[in-house]
Parts: C-alpha cells; structure tokens; sequence
C-alpha cells in the first residue's frame, strides 16, 4: 500500500560535531520531515527512507562544487533518488544535507532562532525530495506556500514574512537549494 500515512523513515549522521550546540536537532528533523510529508499531497513506498546530513560548511562547499558547479557552501542541498513520479516503488526518497555554519549565520542575520531556521531548510529540503522546486515563480510560490503551511503546524512563523532578500542561490527566495 502507497500512501501518505505511513511516514518515511529517517537516517541522521551528524557528520560534524557544531551540530552539539543544537541538541534539538533531530527531533526537529523528524518533525521537519512529517511536516513536509503532510502538506506535500505526495506518495512515496511505505518504509521509504530520507537520510540527513548534519555537516558543515566545508563538506556543503564541497557537495556544491561537485554536483551543482556553485564553488560556495550553501544552506542546505537535496538529492533526490528518483523522479517524483517514481517515488511510489521506490525504497529510498533521497538525501538532504545542512550547514550548520551557514544555518547559525543566516539565523542571526535575519533575527531567527538557529533551531526554527534549521527546521525550515530541513522541510524545504524535504519538499525538493518530494519533487517541487523554485525554478519558475510559479513552483517558487506553490513551494513557498507548502513551506509556510508546514512551518505553521510546527508553530513556526512564516520564515519570508518580512524576511530580508538574500542572494544564496535562487532569485527572490531565501534558500539555496
């Protein structure tokens, strides 16, 4: 049976030891990842995993580098095993990793609890895994909106309310993914 019940299961690795200074982390994630699931409308296999990567800068400067050509580090960076539309018999969903300097910066810049911002990019991830994306203004509003609704479940304000532009990676959005 495929369905948005059965939640996907989550592998952490906290690759990098900055990560202790959040020690709320991973069951911010679990709840980042349910929330993302619940809004998504999305279909994956029951027993599906998600792993998460807890790293830092350098090892997102370098995944930047080497997948997407961008020699910077970056917030947070999602890779999906399979098309969307595969996602139903597939037993893996796919990867997300997040920056915990990058995390801890942008926080403070924009007057955000590092947890919350956390939270937000893991759910932004989570969604790219699950097949949307901020390329047109039109999947970055559909995204956007997916995103706000899930952070509202978890008692998180709208991150772009009010929020300053940023130049990460996509134009007029405030992750980099």
């Amino acid at each position: 049976m495929t369905g948005r019940r059965a939640l996907p299961a989550l592998d952490i690795v906290a690759e990098s030891p900055l990560w202790q200074a959040m020690p709320e982390i991973e069951a911010a994630a679990a709840r980042a990842v349910a929330a993302a699931c619940a809004v998504s409308g999305r279909r994956w296999q029951p027993g599906a995993e998600v792993s998460l990567l807890l790293a830092d800068d350098a090892t997102l400067r370098e995944l930047n580098r080497a997948w997407r050509g961008k020699d910077k580090p970056t917030n947070v960076l999602s890779f999906p095993a399979v098309p969307q539309d595969q996602l139903p018999r597939s037993p893996v969903i796919g990867d997300i990793a997040v920056a915990y300097e990058t995390v801890a910066r942008e926080a403070h810049d924009e007057g955000k609890a590092p947890l919350d911002h956390a939270t937000h990019l893991v759910v932004h991830g989570m969604l790219h895994l699950l097949g949307f994306d901020h390329e047109s203004e039109a999947e970055a509003a559909e995204m956007e909106a997916l995103e706000v609704k899930a952070l509202a479940g978890l008692g998180i304000a709208d991150p772009y309310r009010d929020a300053p532009e940023t130049d990460i990676e996509a134009p007029d959005r405030r992750t980099g993914t």
